[in-house]
């Protein structure tokens, strides 16, 4: 469960020059940043019934983009991360993995799975992954979403909540969008290398066989 917490997150430090200044260099490099919404997350409670709730307050993108930069702002966005499967022909499950590009913040040339992206604030959690699903590989999932996990990761400076999925099976697999360089079917045991830390710890996470 996601709460909503009234109001906007504005770091007291770094100033705000700073900030900004650091956010026109970002711009330069990629101009596919924007400065959007995001929602930065303010604590975790567990709710007594087996889940958890994540408290949460809306900050602007360009707050966290600039972490990247050397400049922790303090702002810790939540995510969605999928773990998008498939059943192959010869009976081995397979999981969509994507090495990311160079243009991206972190983990660049690093595989993780696909799909993830920050939640935006007013959409629920699985309609952000189904989005991101389309947009980053172009498949449909077979069926709804299921929640499995919460994780940090520091790497990122994130939480992530992450789902499994069920993809609808098609010919192609070549990445619409520029996050990544390279899309791929991966069993287990099969992983590419160098994996992103987020993605060694979503491997445990993916179902049976």
């Amino acid at each position: 469960m996601v709460n909503l917490v009234p109001g906007a997150f504005v770091p007291a430090e770094p100033a705000l020059e700073a900030i900004d200044a650091a956010w026109s260099r970002l711009r330069e490099q990629n101009s596919r940043f924007f400065d959007g919404r995001v929602l930065h997350v303010l604590g975790v409670s567990r709710n007594g019934h087996g889940g958890v709730v994540v408290h949460v307050m809306e900050a602007a993108y360009r707050f966290y983009a600039v972490i990247a930069c050397g400049l922790d702002t303090g702002v810790r966005p939540l995510g969605v991360k999928g773990l998008a499967e498939v059943d192959g022909d010869d009976g081995r499950r397979r999981w969509l993995m994507g090495r990311r590009s160079d243009r991206v913040a972190y983990y660049p040339d690093r595989w993780e799975f696909v799909p993830g992206g920050c939640l935006e604030p007013g959409v629920d959690p699985a309609e952000m992954l189904l989005r991101e699903l389309g947009e980053e590989s172009g498949f449909e999932a077979a069926s709804p979403p299921v929640p499995v996990a919460l994780l940090y990761d520091p790497s990122a400076f994130s939480w992530e909540l992450v789902h499994r999925v069920a993809i609808r099976p098609r010919a192609g697999i070549d990445p619409p969008g520029w996050e990544y360089r390279e899309l791929r079917w991966v069993a287990r045991g099969d992983e590419p290398q160098p994996l992103s830390p987020i993605a060694r710890r979503m491997q445990p996470l993916r179902s049976e066989p």
